[in-house]
């Protein structure tokens, strides 16, 4: 797929996934009862059948967001947005979401080397097609390369079990090829949709669903937020047991990582690898 594709695919996809994440945090929900009661935060997805668009409320600086799904239905099935056992150490995750290469990624490591910090990247088909050696960088530096599906559909919408598994099978199957290795069994729903069945699927192939409870826009590539901008929203929604979605298409996250590692180190928390979780 060609870089220009892949770029307007997935403005299209991410202007809607924070549409819907902005439309969730004004109004409290999607339709599902989110309150501060466990009993309604347990409503969560309504049928196997429905499809689902991730989103978050973030009621309280500083504190955890409520998702669209309470933690405790997700982890039935190996999914999470959140380390709810890691937040009294205030562990925090970072996740980076790679559709294509535009030339910060190999900043963005050598930040991550520099700062002893792990990370995850979420890769796609072409992603690895047209940059195995910075794939095998990660994986050499002790990344978790994570399946973000072959060709990044809506896989919320795919019926046929045969289809999602091929998805998810023909990245796995490209990772071996370019660095040698089993990929490791994380993945994250293109678009952020899903579906019960979905997490069933997923769970059944031996993949651990990971979300996230906080991320904002950053991967328009004409038009960045400033330095000031990012911090601050990304500053004052950090949580302890946060699982944190960046791009690595960024430029602003590319100049501001080791600034933003560095102030997260000082107000204590702890940078883990997403292999905890799984």
């Amino acid at each position: 797929m060609r870089k220009e594709n892949m770029k307007g695919i997935l403005t299209v996809i991410m202007t809607g996934a924070v549409m819907w994440a902005f439309i969730f945090a004004a109004v409290g929900g999607s339709g599902r009862p989110v309150s501060g009661s466990d009993s309604e935060k347990d409503e969560t997805v309504a049928t196997s059948s429905d499809i689902c668009n991730w989103g978050l409320s973030f009621q309280k600086e500083g504190s955890s967001p409520v998702g669209n799904a309470a933690p405790s239905y997700l982890k039935q099935y190996d999914a999470y947005y959140i380390d709810e056992d890691g937040i009294d150490d205030k562990n925090i995750y970072l996740t980076f979401d790679a559709g294509y290469e535009n030339g910060y990624t190999e900043d963005i490591l050598d930040v991550l080397k520099e700062e002893e910090v792990p990370a995850a990247f979420f890769v796609v088909g072409n992603y690895i097609q047209q940059n195995p050696d910075i794939v095998k960088r990660m994986e050499e530096e002790g990344h978790t390369v994570g399946n973000h599906t072959m060709h990044h559909p809506d896989m919320a919408s795919i019926a046929d079990k045969e289809d999602f598994r091929a998805e998810l099978e023909q990245l796995e199957q490209l990772y071996e090829d370019a660095t040698g290795k089993e990929m490791k069994k994380v993945y994250r729903p293109p678009q952020g949709k899903y579906s019960e069945e979905n997490l069933k699927q997923a769970r059944e192939m031996g993949y651990t669903t990971i979300f996230w409870s906080l991320a904002y826009v950053d991967w328009y590539e004409d038009d960045q937020p400033t330095r000031e901008e990012a911090l601050n929203k990304l500053n004052s929604r950090i949580h302890p047991g946060a699982i944190v979605l960046l791009h690595s298409t960024s430029k602003t996250n590319s100049k501001i990582l080791k600034e933003l590692i560095e102030g997260w180190k000082k107000e204590g928390y702890n940078f883990c690898s997403i292999d905890n979780i799984m």
